[in-house]
């Protein structure tokens, strides 16, 4: 399985001729034969909607389902929408618990109850054990799909069992050991089942000491404790004890990138599942309201220069100087709020070292406040020849900085208390913040010294 874009764009090219010179036939075969999934899924992600519409017509029925759990949510919902729940059923049937799950969840109530009661008895109830947690929780990421053994048989017995099934469930490195209340008290490698002997018996062998995951438990937190511990797979246990179901790699990685993309693209107020081809009036009304957001933040900074009207019109050199002092302040600002942003995304920050945090911060505003204050102070007075106007601005650097590194620490902090992700809307309060202090701390030493 591949995908890689370089690899891919050649592919892409010749698909677009197909479709263009009307060689259905061989589109047809190119999706169909020798494409992986996950590529076809990539295929029709780079795709603009007319082109995209004609390829998913040209997909085996049979493939819909595999291809549909690689796309980005809001590809995947636009085909979704137009299925049936037989067709649903159709398209996934053979897909694992929890990528049937992830599908699911993206449609409306009503249609969901429809596939489940479409379902086996069976395979409806592990699908809703799924459903009943968020999808950003252990419980929405797990696969009910386990072996388990118990604690009082021999190893030759587990090798036998394991022998009358097809195939194992994927990433399967170990064996859950419960007791017959479900109860999960262990794990056996499958290392340790080959190498050791089999007349002894699963308890003696087993491990009693495991990471076992709270089903309520963040994918954040699921995704550190992989890494921490170099996991393959991690079983996933209820409130009492009980197993429910194991969280394998593949989920991880998919949390890891989720989230990843999640940083880059909240900066701007978007969705990292946004469509790259999405039509221009949904991508403009999406954007619009992360717009208005920064009119109002650019709205605050333009009331607080103009407080100072009267001291840009009779000090020009003020105007030239005034993006210098914002500009510096919101890298700062920015430097820091991404460090916390990334430690508390890492559990690296809590309550107990916030205030060391905040000291440190304190102290490399003021250095660095400081060291710059005498190189842009300097480069006023040598261009407009007032030492007065280079003291001025060094004050203020001093007093930006500061304050933006203060900011960059205390708002992704405060947004996080009240369960607001700093991701979205810290870049904005923090521009705002650093820009009014930045303006209003030159301009009212300005006018202070001159007027």
């Amino acid at each position: 399985m591949s995908n890689n874009p370089e690899k891919l764009q050649p592919r892409l090219a010749k698909l677009n001729e197909a479709l263009e010179s009307g060689a259905l036939d061989q589109a047809r075969r190119m999706l169909n034969r020798g494409l992986a999934p996950v590529d076809v899924a990539h295929l029709l992600e780079s795709t603009p909607p007319k082109e995209r519409e004609i390829l998913w017509g040209l997909l085996d029925p049979e493939l819909h389902g595999d291809v549909l759990q690689y796309l980005g949510d809001d590809v995947q919902l636009e085909f979704l929408n137009r299925m049936d729940a037989e067709q649903l059923l159709t398209a996934t049937e053979g897909l694992d618990v929890d990528d049937l799950a992830d599908l699911l969840q993206q449609l409306p109530n009503t249609v969901i109850q429809e596939v489940l009661q479409s379902m086996e008895a069976q395979e409806r109830q592990r699908v809703e054990a799924v459903l009943s947690y968020p999808e950003d929780t252990a419980g929405g990421l797990m696969n009910p799909d386990a072996i388990t053994i118990r604690p009082d048989i021999t190893l030759d017995v587990v090798l036998r069992y394991l022998r009358r099934h097809e195939r194992l469930p994927d990433a399967t490195d170990t064996l859950l050991v419960v007791t017959r209340r479900d109860e999960l008290i262990g794990i056996l490698s499958i290392n340790r089942l080959l190498v050791s002997d089999v007349s002894v018996l699963v308890r003696e062998v087993m491990q009693t000491d495991f990471h076992a995951i709270q089903a309520t438990a963040s994918d954040s937190d699921v995704a550190t404790l992989f890494q921490k511990h170099d996991l393959i797979s991690a079983p996933v246990v209820g409130i009492d004890g009980k197993l429910l179901g194991r969280i394998t790699i593949d989920d991880v990685v998919d949390v890891i990138r989720e989230d990843a993309e999640h940083q880059v693209m909240s900066m701007a107020g978007l969705d990292e599942d946004e469509d790259t081809f999405a039509p221009a009036l949904r991508t403009s009304r999406r954007r619009a309201v992360w717009l208005g957001i920064n009119l109002i933040a650019a709205t605050i900074v333009s009331i607080a220069i103009g407080f100072f009207e009267d001291t840009i019109q009779q000090i020009a050199a003020l105007a030239v100087l005034m993006p210098i002092v914002s500009s510096m302040g919101g890298i700062a600002g920015s430097q820091t709020l991404t460090v916390l942003i990334r430690g508390i995304a890492l559990g690296h920050v809590s309550g107990a070292n916030v205030r060391w945090l905040l000291i440190r911060e304190l102290l490399v505003g003021m250095t660095n406040g400081l060291i710059w204050a005498v190189v842009v102070g300097a480069m006023s007075v040598f261009r407009f020849d007032d030492i007065r106007l280079g003291e001025i601005i060094a004050m203020a650097m001093v007093i930006n900085l500061t304050v933006a590194t203060l900011a960059g620490t205390l708002i992704p902090v405060m947004l996080k208390k009240f369960k607001i992700d700093p991701a979205l809307s810290g870049g904005v309060l923090l521009t705002t913040i650093t820009d009014v202090v930045g303006f209003v701390a030159f301009l009212g030493l300005a006018t202070a010294f001159y007027l």
